[in-house]
């Protein structure tokens, strides 16, 4: 399949943001494209709902990494500041520690420069400013090495990795690897509250700080070095941005139609070949190459007879998924703002939390009555909720458990989902002193692990997808090609290099990667040179 795509066709499976920047990238390359996306809207997991003159969004919500965005522009001939309108949030975010022994809950900001925060941690533990400045130096170093030799590789060839910079590195990284990041971080800071700040990344990585590798300290330098930043219309305006980039180079978005099979034929002493991708409505698309971006358990469990999977179900039950999530959108009367654009509650007993949340085995303990939570309030950047009224979106995570149940409007989710929620909010409600929040709510919705599960076909209901333990990172992880198929690629959160926003893009390109046979390391040369 290497070399340009000028007069073949590329057939793309999922609208999300790693299906929509894998057809701009393919149609720059020449290929004729077709992205077929079951649900009526693209996005993904990066969806949306609008109700009553409030715009929620009903997943990702920080925009990290901004140098990865900016690539994935650049290499189709613009920049992200020329197609989103961003803003940095100073401060960054807002963290809101469990109140205890009667005493009002703490409260910290996070600011949006090195220096301050630095000065935040010395505030919070006297004599540790230091200490940071060197965590974030080494956070800053293993990023960049990452970025430089591990994120943008397929892993198809190992030798580009056999350089000077990480053979001479490794001493550095393997104490990384073969400690947690509760542990590398503990070691260096005895304030909870502090480690509980340096912890909480791992959350971004579907994991606990308690089975992530401590080189994933890594994103520290992201929200306490880099700053946060904010694209006006929230990440729904990336999402539009990118298709918007993938319809002005001819790729035929079809919403609404669902995939049901992938169609190959047999080819003389090798293995199959794509020819197409039969649809639900019975339609064979013919197709050269067929990138699937749906979350490849399901991708293969759907698509692809049992002899023609990579990965079977002992495979799959052999890994770790990230948590689920109760999701809680609210419309709320009147003004919060004891909550910043970003704010994260913090309960005292992290093990705890983590535990029940991401347990070791299953069934796990029962969720706490409070958990840590995550809190955006983009009305206070943006206009997405009437005059008057804020917008909240709590992130509730919990078990991938999809028992949990559905979601539902006004109340009418399952009752362990309502449950939860109610819980949720009442601790908002008394942790940050709005004794009236639950009387002030004029909308509210919910999204269980079911609904992961049915909608968006997340393997075991997972929000994120599968956690980012030391087994399941870098080479580990599920890789974005077929062994069973020719012409079949994957990518998305649950393959290489992992999950979030930035890292589907890097999926993607990924994708053209492994088109070229490209075994390099690091990210391909901007623009594309279009054939």
């Amino acid at each position: 399949m290497s070399g340009p795509g000028a007069g073949r066709r590329a057939v793309v499976i999922g609208g999300g943001i790693s299906g929509l920047a894998s057809a701009a990238l393919l149609a720059e390359e020449g290929w004729e494209v077709v992205l077929l996306e079951a649900r009526e809207d693209v996005g993904g997991r990066a969806g949306e709902w609008r109700t009553g003159g409030y715009r929620f969004e009903t997943g990702p919500s920080w925009y990290l990494m901004p140098e990865v965005f900016d690539h994935f522009f650049r290499l189709l001939g613009t920049t992200a500041a020329a197609e989103l309108d961003l803003q940095r949030l100073d401060p960054g975010y807002r963290v809101v520690f469990e109140p205890r022994d009667g005493a009002p809950a703490e409260v910290v900001d996070v600011a949006a420069s090195r220096a301050e925060n630095v000065a935040l941690a010395e505030r919070l533990e006297p004599g540790s400013g230091p200490v940071l400045v060197g965590y974030l130096d080494s956070a800053r170093w293993v990023y960049e090495t990452a970025k430089r030799y591990f994120l943008y590789t397929t892993f198809q060839d190992l030798r580009p990795l056999l350089v000077r910079d990480v053979v001479r590195g490794l001493p550095r990284l393997v104490p990384m690897l073969t400690q947690s990041l509760h542990r590398y971080v503990t070691k260096r800071f005895r304030d909870r509250r502090l480690a509980q700040i340096l912890q909480y990344p791992a959350v971004f990585l579907g994991s606990s700080p308690y089975d992530t590798p401590g080189m994933y300290h890594l994103m520290s330098t992201l929200d306490l070095e880099g700053g946060v930043l904010y694209p006006r219309g929230g990440i729904s305006a990336v999402v539009e941005a990118i298709r918007r980039q993938a319809e002005q180079r001819g790729v035929e978005i079809r919403t609404g139609t669902a995939a049901a099979r992938i169609v190959t034929a047999g080819t003389a002493g090798g293995k199959p070949t794509v020819t197409g991708v039969r649809t639900a409505s019975g339609e064979t698309i013919p197709a050269d190459l067929v990138v699937s971006t749906m979350d490849l358990e399901a991708a293969e469990r759907t698509l692809l007879p049992p002899a023609l999977r990579t990965h079977d179900a002992d495979w799959w039950a052999k890994r770790t998924p990230g948590p689920s999530a109760v999701l809680v959108l609210l419309g709320v009367r009147g003004e919060l703002p004891e909550l910043l654009h970003h704010t994260l509650l913090f309960t005292a007993d992290w093990h705890r939390n983590f535990d029940a949340v991401m347990p070791k085995h299953r069934p796990g303990p029962p969720l706490p009555d409070e958990l840590s939570l995550y809190v955006c309030r983009p009305s206070a950047s943006d206009d997405v909720a009437p005059e008057g009224h804020e917008n909240l979106f709590v992130l509730v995570p919990v078990t991938a458990d999809p028992s949990i149940g559905h979601g539902g409007v006004n109340g009418g989710g399952a009752p362990e989902v309502e449950a939860i929620a109610d819980r949720a909010v009442d601790q908002i409600a008394r942790w940050l002193d709005v004794p009236d929040l639950r009387d002030r709510i004029a909308v509210r919705r919910t999204i269980g692990p079911a609904d992961f599960r049915d909608d968006l076909a997340a393997w075991q209901g997972t929000a994120l997808g599968p956690a980012h333990t030391l087994a399941q990172s870098a080479l580990f992880r599920a890789g974005n090609t077929s062994t069973e198929v020719d012409g079949l690629l994957f990518a998305g959160g649950s393959t290489i290099p992992g999950i979030g926003l930035p890292m589907c893009l890097i999926s993607a390109e990924l994708v053209v990667k492994r088109l070229h046979g490209d075994t390099s390391a690091g990210p391909l040369p901007e623009p594309l040179v279009r054939p």
